[in-house]
């Protein structure tokens, strides 16, 4: 299966954090996404593997994407490596994305600047003849996204673009929710986290707001790049 777009995450969960109302409207707009976490994220305070595993399948229904896969990859410990980069060569062959969407570069969490640097340097590898991949018995083609994007986390990093996610806000929200064990919940038996905070979760909304205040619209998500950005006009900036 061809994919537009290709998202990844260190965790269950970072993707639809730095990225769903992306993901919404472009799937609305007819392209095809899918979803790649690196790890089951069983290392997290609140939950388990297991259940990460289901609301992870639960988000990803809300999103509408193509299909969502696991590297099963040790959260924490992974390293940006050769065995590694071949696990994330694999992904990026299968599906052929054009775009690729990944961790922010740096952040808080270690395992977020670790998935980012992993699977850009898989997304370079890729495209190398000399490296061979096999799945399902067969030999893949080389493959290179043409570009890298870099969504935003917990740090309030300077984006150096921004995407309009209005009216896609609350789909946003909802696929987040599906992670009933890590979010605020006054009724929640588990220990507190950094993101299990009411603050954490108001500032999702506060945060596109902002963005989109400084663009001109309602609401928005900020990327990074890893290369000169190129429109074809100055009209395409508007």
């Amino acid at each position: 299966m061809k994919l537009d777009i290709l998202a990844f995450g260190a965790h269950p969960d970072d993707v639809e954090l730095g990225c769903a109302g992306t993901i919404l409207k472009e799937i609305s707009l007819g392209k095809t996404v899918g979803i790649v976490d690196l790890t089951r994220g069983e290392l997290g305070t609140r939950g388990s593997a297991e259940i990460r595993d289901q609301e992870a399948n639960a988000a990803a229904k809300v999103l509408g994407v193509s299909v969502r896969e696991n590297l099963n990859m040790r959260d924490g410990f992974f390293v940006n490596d050769e065995k590694h980069q071949l696990q994330v060569i694999q992904m990026i062959r299968k599906y052929q994305p054009q775009i690729v969407l990944c961790n922010a570069i740096d952040d808080r969490h270690i395992d977020h600047g670790k998935g980012s640097q992993l699977v850009s340097d898989a997304c370079f590898l890729s495209g190398l003849l000399k490296i061979e991949t096999v799945l399902d018995g067969v030999i893949q083609k080389p493959w290179r996204p043409k570009v890298v994007y870099h969504y935003i986390q917990w740090k309030n990093i300077e984006p150096d673009f921004v995407v309009d996610i209005t009216g896609f806000t609350e789909a946003k929200i909802e696929s987040i929710l599906a992670y009933r064990s890590q979010f605020y919940d006054p009724n929640s038996k588990e220990p507190e986290s950094p993101i299990s905070s009411k603050n954490f979760l108001e500032s999702l909304n506060y945060r596109s707001r902002d963005l989109g205040r400084l663009t001109g619209v309602e609401y928005a998500e900020g990327f990074t790049v890893e290369r000169y950005l190129a429109v074809n006009s100055l009209g395409d900036l508007l």
